[in-house]
């Protein structure tokens, strides 16, 4: 048994020294690189129809929600598919293995997205509720089975997230282009089902280069007990987060209305028993600064995330989005943010770089991207001002946006992963992730319902809520600058 496992061990390393694929890398980097790109696609095309749609008129095609009733439906959505990272995690690592739970998670999502294309109400829910479902299986493992393509040692790791990540941005740029044309211009569920045909290429692809990934997420070995036995206990996982969300959202109308409350109390619980019963007293120091960032990073994306919620509807309702003589459709919008990401991140990389020793902490990074992501709104806050009476504001308010928005995201994304993975315990870097995602999980629940207060027809409720949506993080940003020689005390030596 011992030489076998020495067999397979030697057998991935050779794996990981291959250089036949882009720039250098492993082959099997290229068929992550586009089945990671067509998810994306998938999801970002469907985004930035989702509110869109359920607030347009029944006559005019869409469900006729009310802005409220959207932006919660939005922000459950967008909540659950962080949420369900973390099953989904578990779920392969203890049933499928990542290769196979790519692949799983990849049917479900193109069958959620041809849900959609449907034109029933049953049919869209269905579609939102396997999409969740499916992207908790692909999105976390997909990132994990590049990380397997490497040895540790080896030197080209690095690089190789920064290609996928491109890839993660082409899909993001190309899918509101597409889906948004078809959606807006033509028929909402052509462009849902764009998605769907996005997501199908990316698994025939996949599917053809499974030899590439032959050493990558393998099941794990277990008897046909233990499989369905850990199935079933998946199931249930995801089964109880499913209803968990559905209960907090759309359950009892006093749970609805009191769903802050209780999603606070639970996360003071898991800290509570975090702190008090699970960590050694030596891990509660690093442990401690994950907990303050997280709570920091909720603050961040409750704002960033309003891109396809309320942004989208200020887009579409109060920005002239004409261009020689032609309107182009509001989820354009939606591509540009990818677009600052490929521009501003090699900048930004050559910045810390060439900073060295002298380049801010991790704290101060954080900080930054708090105070960004608040400027961003508050440039759409003061946008706001010049809407009375309808009137339409020109498209380089957005584009500002969105720009300030990619800087924060990039001074505070990366940082947090980085951060989180050095200062976890080893015994607890799986859980401390899924705390980090927790975070960005919370943040979405968060923007769905700051969503909630944008009112089409009053120039007042715009200012307010984008003024909050400005002031919050910014506030947050300067408080965690206080903070910082505090948190770099509990850091240690970690930057």
């Amino acid at each position: 048994m011992a030489t076998q496992a020495a067999d397979i061990k030697s057998t991935v390393f050779d794996s990981s020294q291959d250089k036949s694929g882009i720039a250098g890398h492993p082959r099997g980097l290229t068929t992550l690189f586009f089945t990671e790109m067509w998810e994306r696609f998938s999801y970002y095309g469907m985004r930035a129809l989702l509110i869109l749609y359920m607030t347009t008129a029944v006559a005019s095609g869409g469900l006729g929600f009310d802005t409220k009733t959207a932006a919660s439906i939005y922000g459950a959505y967008t909540g659950s598919v962080y949420l369900m990272s973390i099953p989904g995690g578990w779920f392969a690592d203890n049933v499928l293995g990542t290769r196979r739970a790519v692949f799983v998670g990849g049917v479900i999502i193109a069958l959620g997205h041809y849900s959609m294309a449907v034109p029933t109400t049953f049919t869209f829910f269905m579609g939102l509720v396997l999409i969740v479902l499916g992207t908790g299986l692909l999105k976390p493992n997909v990132s994990a089975i590049v990380g397997e393509l490497y040895s540790p040692e080896d030197q080209r790791r690095d690089a190789g997230f920064s290609i996928f990540y491109i890839g993660i941005n082409i899909g993001a740029f190309t899918a509101p282009l597409v889906t948004s044309f078809l959606g807006e211009k033509i028929n909402w569920h052509l462009g849902f089902g764009a998605a769907g045909v996005g997501m199908t290429f990316g698994l025939i692809q996949y599917v053809a280069g499974r030899e590439r990934l032959a050493n990558a997420g393998a099941p794990p070995r277990q008897t046909s007990a233990e499989t369905k036995r850990k199935a079933a206990i998946g199931v249930l996982f995801m089964a109880a987060i499913s209803a968990a969300v559905g209960v907090l959202f759309f359950g009892p109308e006093i749970v609805v209305e009191n769903k802050v409350w209780i999603m606070l109390g639970a996360l003071v619980v898991f800290i509570g028993w975090l702190f008090l019963a699970f960590l050694k007293p030596e891990e509660k120091k690093p442990v401690g600064v994950i907990v303050i960032l997280f709570l920091f990073s909720i603050i961040f994306w409750a704002s960033y995330e309003q891109a396809g919620s309320s942004f989208n509807l200020f887009a579409r309702d109060f920005t002239n989005r004409f261009v020689f003589g032609r309107e182009f459709p509001a989820g354009w919008y939606q591509s540009s943010p990818a677009i600052f990401v490929v521009i501003l991140t090699p900048i930004f990389v050559w910045l810390w770089l060439r900073m060295g020793e002298r380049q801010p902490s991790s704290p101060v990074k954080f900080s930054l991207g708090l105070i960004f992501v608040g400027l961003g709104a508050a440039v759409i806050a003061t946008a706001s001002l010049f809407t009375a009476g309808g009137a339409k504001v020109g498209p380089w308010w957005l584009l500002g946006v969105y720009a300030l928005q990619t800087i924060g995201e990039i001074c505070l994304y990366p940082v947090g992963l980085s951060t989180t993975t050095k200062l976890a315990p080893h015994r607890l870097t799986g859980l401390m992730m899924g705390v980090w995602f927790l975070s960005i999980s919370f943040g979405n629940f968060a923007a769905g319902m700051a969503a909630g207060y944008f009112e089409g027809g009053s120039q007042e409720a715009l200012v307010g809520l984008f003024s909050k949506l400005a002031a919050v993080p910014i506030i947050a940003g300067m408080a965690l600058l206080a903070l910082t020689p505090f948190i770099k005390k509990l850091m240690g030596k970690v930057r």
